[in-house]
């Protein structure tokens, strides 16, 4: 009988010492699986390249949009000098501006040795035979020779339609409003009358139907003959106010907006 109640008593022993590995093994297996999984992460060749795409282009939109902020700071509700040819606070020259002083960081995608561009307003004999009035468009600047804009959106009075109709195409035009587009327009409102440029620095807000942008030049005055603009940063008006100043013959407006395959320059070298 003891040496078979020891029997008994070294089989349940082995039993017990045996089992309680398996016990402590399923942690360490749970976690390896985490492990493994983590390893391999959805679409690992194209994730890196979309997310500094996408940096990129905001990085710059964010450049363009601070350094306007500068400008305005600097400015302090002062009225800067908008006369001459080569004044930057002359509506287009101060987009124009924005953009130069920050392009240098920036290439596109697809022309990684090409220097970025902007395109002048279209000259206003080409907008004549064009039917339309000067300041609506950019020259055709394709992006092979660095132009990294394209037309998001664009309104030109067509009057074949009612005024009504017009005023709704306008209106939706506005709504297509992104943070980052230039604003180019032939307007003729309170501010005066002509071309102007601004750069829009939200989205369409739906909301409250009104948009917010930065510019200079759009309200001014002249001071022994020679023009002095405002700079703006952070202006907010609904897009009716803007339908109103651009919806009207042979007027209208075109939103520029940044090609999606902005990068930055240094890693095209």
């Amino acid at each position: 009988m003891k040496r078979l109640f020891a029997f008994l008593l070294s089989l349940l022993a082995l039993f017990v010492f045996s089992a309680a590995p398996a016990e402590s093994a399923f942690p360490e297996g749970a976690e390896m699986e985490e492990i493994e999984m983590n390893e391999f992460p959805e679409t690992p060749d194209s994730l890196p390249m979309e997310t500094t795409v996408s940096t990129a282009r905001e990085s710059f939109i964010e450049d363009i949009i601070a350094l306007g902020e500068q400008l305005y700071i600097k400015a302090n509700g002062k009225l800067q000098r908008a006369h001459y040819k080569g004044d930057i606070y002359v509506c287009k020259n101060f987009t124009v501006y924005l953009f130069r002083q920050t392009r240098d960081a920036y290439r596109m995608a697809e022309f990684p040795d090409t220097s970025l561009v902007i395109p002048n307003n279209l000259p206003n004999e080409k907008c004549k035979k064009l039917g339309q009035a000067y300041g609506i468009i950019w020259e055709d600047v394709p992006a092979a020779k660095g132009n990294p804009f394209e037309t998001a959106a664009q309104f030109i009075y067509d009057a074949s339609l009612s005024k009504e109709e017009n005023r709704t195409l306008a209106l939706e035009f506005m709504k297509q409003v992104k943070r980052g587009d230039y604003f180019q327009m032939s307007a003729n409102y309170s501010h005066g009358t002509g071309a102007h440029s601004a750069i829009m620095i939200s989205d369409y807000d739906p909301e409250t139907n009104s948009v917010h942008w930065m510019d200079s030049n759009m309200a001014g005055k002249k001071i022994n003959g020679i023009r002095y603009g405002k700079v703006q940063f952070d202006a907010v008006e609904t897009i009716d106010w803007w339908v109103d100043a651009f919806c009207q013959k042979k007027r209208g407006a075109t939103l520029y907006r940044l090609r999606d395959d902005i990068v930055f320059a240094n890693q095209t070298e």
